[in-house]
């Protein structure tokens, strides 16, 4: 790929649609009213994201057990104790999980807001506010209405809103780190793209990569003009391959029961075929992910191999959940790939093609109308229903039945129960409390899966007696009988 050069300033000589600054009589430049569309916009993205995430916790709508074990992490954490999510198993410390220490920073607001809602809240917070550094980016380079534009085009992407419909995660640290390190990179701002992306290391144990990956391209871009900027890179670079290594072969270790890393087998055990089984589905993906977000051009831009690292375990994986576009795994992706494309555009405005030029022009407002156009059959379409403002009263019902666990009680329960229960007690996933007999046991059990609810609790503990305690709409509490 060929290697742009991108100013610090836009260059509105070369470009009619592109205003040049305002000034006053005195000449002094007039303040930017543009300046506060990236921090407006983020704001109408935070209220979005937050209604989406949080409505459909009020509905009972989670669809993983992760809200359950990143609130147990961070609770623990908010207590001044190691992280531990009993979730996957009683005293199962998570670093010896995923290596996430980076989430220990939503302990403070965790302690005055104890509740699995100031997670879903933090997470629209942080996600809204990288579309800050994209729409600045897109704006300095690109103009005011352009630069917005990329900006909604961002905060619609599908990847951000499939991630907003997936409880909680902690990719949503590693997206607004990405999009401040490549904006930086866009200004050739060296350091600072160095200094945000170092701390990717810290999110989550493969991210280590994607460091490396953004050094790599900060010193193909300053090799012409810092030679010291490059080498600077050259050493982010190594230390963020040392660090995988490191947190993969040592750190993750030696917090595991089992002294391994758990997700070894997602590459190589799960019954696929390699990195050419699931290709259409693959194929599938790299379309969704280039073609409505950039319509191509993001291929023009070195800023694109960034993205490599998150495509290549995915892809590489046998696991198929890491293949298609739902979930949060196309997060990271989102500001890398827009980034890439304002790159590009950049570059591209200054083609002698005149057909380049044009789509370049008309590119920006395209890529804004396509992710309006797809939201109608994405999360965010539910801002517009009524439904997901109201709370069900089966809800409230089944709440009531939950709140009769009292406070610091051990209770083993499937994924519905979870989220109004690890706040206040210590919750074990079924069938995996490892010989400990629960206080409690709470299944949502509307789908009748459990045929005998009483004789399936005897299977799983069978030197404990327990009773039901009640039920609501299909969940059934029972409690542990002395």
């Amino acid at each position: 790929m060929p290697t742009p050069t991108t100013s610090a300033t836009p260059n509105t000589s070369s470009d009619p649609h592109i205003p040049a600054p305002a000034t006053r009589p005195g000449g002094q430049e007039r303040p930017d009213p543009g300046r506060r569309d990236p921090w407006l916009l983020a704001g109408v993205l935070l209220v979005g994201y937050a209604i989406v995430s949080v409505g459909r916790y009020r509905q009972l709508g989670q669809r993983s057990w992760d809200l359950g074990i990143f609130e147990q992490v961070i609770r623990s954490y908010a207590h001044l104790q190691a992280p531990v999510a009993d979730l996957k198993g009683p005293g199962f410390n998570i670093l010896g999980d995923h290596f996430s220490p980076v989430t220990a920073l939503l302990a403070p607001l965790y302690r005055v807001f104890p509740s699995p809602v100031t997670l879903l809240v933090a997470q629209a917070a942080l996600f809204a506010l990288s579309a800050v550094p994209v729409t600045r980016a897109a704006a300095r380079l690109l103009g005011r209405p352009r630069g917005l534009a990329i900006g909604v085009a961002y905060g619609l992407s599908w990847g951000l809103q499939q991630a907003v419909d997936f409880d909680f995660h902690e990719i949503c640290f590693a997206v607004p780190l990405i999009a401040f390190s490549l904006e930086a990179l866009l200004a050739r701002r060296w350091r600072a793209a160095l200094l945000w992306a170092l701390p990717l290391v810290f999110v989550k144990e493969d991210l280590g990569m994607t460091v490396a990956a953004i050094a790599l391209v900060v010193a193909l871009r300053a090799r012409r003009d810092s030679r010291h900027a490059a080498r600077y890179a050259i050493g982010v670079a190594v230390f963020g391959v040392l660090a995988v290594a490191v947190t993969l072969l040592l750190v993750i270790p030696g917090f595991n029961n089992a002294g391994t890393y758990d997700y070894w087998d997602k590459v190589s055990e799960s019954g696929g075929g390699g990195p050419f089984d699931g290709l259409d589905t693959k194929l599938r993906t790299l379309g969704w992910l280039l073609i409505p977000t950039s319509g191509l051009l993001a291929l023009r831009s070195p800023a694109l191999l960034v993205a490599l690292p998150t495509l290549g375990w995915r892809f590489v994986s046998s696991y198929p959940e890491y293949w298609g576009t739902d979930w949060h795994y196309s997060a990271v992706l989102m500001p890398v790939v827009t980034l890439a494309l304002v790159d590009a555009l950049d570059t591209a405005r200054q083609s002698p093609r005149a057909w380049l030029r044009s789509y370049v022009n008309h590119l920006p407002a395209a890529v804004a109308a396509a992710s309006l156009a797809l939201t109608t059959s994405l999360p965010l379409a539910a801002v517009t229903e009524g439904e997901i403002y109201r709370k069900p009263a089966r809800v409230s019902d089944i709440e009531r039945l939950l709140a009769e666990v009292p406070d610091g009680a051990s209770v083993e329960a499937n994924i519905a129960p979870i989220s109004r229960l690890t706040s206040r007690c210590r919750v074990f996933w079924i069938t995996n409390t490892r010989g400990v007999e629960p206080d409690f046991i709470a299944l949502d059990n509307s789908r009748k899966q459990y045929r005998d609810v009483e004789g399936y609790v005897r299977t799983l503990h069978p030197d404990a007696r327990y009773a039901v305690k009640g039920t609501a709409h299909g969940f059934v509490l029972l409690q542990r009988q002395i």
